[in-house]
């Protein structure tokens, strides 16, 4: 099978998709903005890069939510809940970690399946 791996850089590639998978790195939103902002540009990103690697938020498989801080669970949930397709939701997991550097809030990472 095929691999095509999407704005690869140095360390890593934004997406790969292998087959009929999509795997996303995890996208991060606006540095220092608050959760909700975060939240809402991080999934525009992945509406941007599933769009471009033939998908779309309804082909979702899979999404691992990780907060900086689970006091945000409420505020993100928001954000996520009304962006999700609600006729085809994923599977979820949402965790506490530290993440990347300290201006970020929340970081998703998606497994699509292609469909185009």
């Amino acid at each position: 099978m095929t691999i095509t791996r999407f704005e690869p850089g140095p360390r890593m590639s934004q997406a790969v998709a292998h087959g009929d998978r999509i795997y996303l790195a995890g996208m991060v939103g606006t540095e220092g903005a608050d959760i909700t902002e975060q939240a809402k540009t991080a999934l525009a990103e992945v509406d941007r890069v599933l769009a471009a690697m033939g998908s779309s938020k309804s082909s979702a498989l899979k999404v691992v939510v990780w907060l900086a801080d689970m006091a945000d669970f409420a505020a993100m949930n928001a954000v996520y809940d009304a962006w999700i397709d609600p006729e085809n939701p994923p599977v979820r997991a949402c965790g506490e970690s530290r993440l990347a550097t300290p201006g970020y809030k929340v970081e998703f990472i998606v497994t699509a399946a292609k469909t185009v």
